[in-house]
């Protein structure tokens, strides 16, 4: 088969949940298969390391690149030296791949042939030379050191520095971040995160391919359907089973109540954010109805743990089904009337028009995905562009607005809900009988791919077992990883008070990529 007519001898692996293709390259076939994705407006969805020397003595190492194609998920490994791996940089054909390819020579060793070669994840918390996704790296305990890290300086007369973080006042994740300005006016932003890093990626290996879905789940608390979804996803097609089409059903109505809880959340912080602390006060009493019934109904206010691999642990009966449908109505009607204040409260309009503004073009030229891209006219929704069951006949509604800023995505938060809403109407109301879960056994040296619409963005799971059939390697990939390079330049000319509010309106996630 040929994608984008370039002669790579792709294999399509097992069909569950959607079309994925594989294929291994060398360095001439990678960069010619990454400009023919550039030059049919395709993109880069993610890319990672790992150790293969234990399979082969010549290929030490490979970096595996994930594409969003027409035909469906293309994931190229290119095979790297046992001595000194490295890899062509990607960074200047697909800007977000930068510190991805950082981070996998933090966890492997293996490097880029050119662009950043600062360290992304380590934070001289570990020695240069220890390389947690190695093999042969022993678990081990260092003590921290203070780290010089090398930020790019901006100079010339008024120019001075802001360090924000990595801790921060409120109870959010760290992350630090140096704003250089003139006077109030951000002249540039330069992000330094990692600082979540906690071994999850390691932590996967060895597990069984069952357990794995709890792990996987608590990747990002606010996107444990998300991820746990693509996990099962991955290992289902893994193990060759496929779940009851009542399980799949309700998966997508699990997932739905998450983009709604998210986004009334994000709603309420943006209004407080400028100094509407009635906004906040209404959307986080309406979350919290929305997830105490989460709780009522499914035994988790996040529903941690809800999606399992071989189906769902939780069933709806018509009591479920009709208390949800009652909140439904009553959530519309509220979110009527909060859009109504937010639209006309002149002081918020102020704040949100023109304010952390990311245009289309920049947005393409970034990669910005997820609810951030479809704000700035970006047509990515792997439910709409990629659709796994029940999606395929659900048939959602692509939310999209032009103008990238932050009212533009408050406005896609809005239109979301009320889309969200609709789907759990037609998933309820069509909701087919019989059983929830199917048994799922593992299989060795296997692979497969788990790729779902969260809230935040699409969520990737690649997944391999071992010769044991237990996991070798499980990546997973944010939506963050493309979007907080966007959140640089968005805030490029705004004024420094208008950080948190533009931060916020991207909401992005530090634990998710800080794996």
């Amino acid at each position: 088969m040929q994608l984008l007519n370039q002669p790579i001898d792709l294999e399509p692996l097992a069909e569950h949940a959607m079309l994925a293709f594989a294929a291994r390259v060398n360095s001439r076939e990678l960069l010619n298969f990454c400009s023919a994705v550039v030059k049919a407006d395709r993109r880069l969805v993610a890319l990672w390391g790992s150790d293969e020397r234990d399979r082969d003595e010549k290929y030490g190492y490979a970096v595996h690149v994930a594409f969003d194609l027409a035909e469906g998920l293309v994931c190229l490994t290119l095979p790297l030296a046992s001595e000194n791996p490295v890899f062509p940089d990607l960074s200047l054909l697909f800007p977000c791949a930068d510190r991805m390819q950082r981070a996998v020579r933090d966890l492997t060793g293996a490097s880029a042939e050119a662009g950043d070669q600062r360290p992304w994840l380590r934070h001289a918390n570990w020695p240069a030379e220890h390389y947690p996704l190695r093999r042969d790296t022993p678990d081990a305990r260092f003590a921290s050191e203070n780290e010089n890290y090398a930020f790019v300086r901006v100079e010339g007369d008024g120019v001075h520095e802001i360090p924000v973080g990595p801790i921060h006042a409120g109870i959010i994740e760290p992350g630090h971040f140096r704003f250089s300005v003139m006077g109030e006016s951000v002249l540039r932003l330069e992000e330094r995160l990692g600082w979540k890093h906690k071994g999850i990626e390691r932590r996967f290996v060895g597990m069984g391919l069952g357990d794995g879905a709890r792990l996987a789940g608590r990747v990002s608390g606010d996107s444990t359907l998300a991820y746990a979804w693509a996990y099962c996803q991955a290992a289902e097609a893994i193990g060759g089973a496929l779940p009851p089409p009542r399980a799949l059903w309700l998966r997508a109505l699990l997932l739905e109540r998450e983009r709604i809880t998210n986004h009334l959340g994000d709603l309420g912080y943006l209004g407080n954010d400028v100094a509407l602390a009635f906004g906040l006060m209404q959307f986080m009493r309406l979350k919290e109805d929305w997830i105490r019934l989460n709780a009522s109904l499914f035994g988790h206010r996040l529903l941690m743990d809800r999606v399992v691999p071989g189906g769902v642990a939780v069933d709806l009966d018509a009591r479920g089904a009709q208390a949800i449908i009652d909140q439904c109505h009553a959530l519309t009607v509220e979110l009527r009337r909060l859009k109504k204040i937010y639209d006309e409260h002149a002081g918020l309009q102020d704040r949100f028009l023109s304010t952390g503004r990311v245009t289309p073009h920049l947005a393409q030229r970034l990669g910005v995905i997820g609810l951030a891209g479809r704000a700035s006219a970006q047509h990515w929704d792997l439910r709409c562009n990629h659709p796994c069951s029940p999606y395929d006949r659900l048939e959602p509604k692509m939310v999209i607005e032009r103008n990238g800023d932050v009212a533009a995505r408050a406005l896609v938060r809005f239109a979301e809900i009320s889309e969200s809403i609709h789907l759990i109407h037609r998933i309820i109301s069509d909701l087919p009988p019989g059983s929830i879960r199917n048994e799922l056994r593992s299989a060795p040296g296997q692979r497969g791919f788990g790729w779902i619409e969260g809230w935040r963005g699409d969520v990737l799971v690649a997944l391999e077992t071992g010769a044991d059939g237990k996991i070798r390697r499980c990546h997973c990939h944010d939506p963050s990883w493309q979007n907080w390079p966007a959140l640089e330049h968005a805030a490029i000319d705004n004024i420094v008070p208008d950080f948190p509010l533009i931060n916020k309106s991207f909401n992005l996630s530090y634990a998710g990529q800080d794996l």
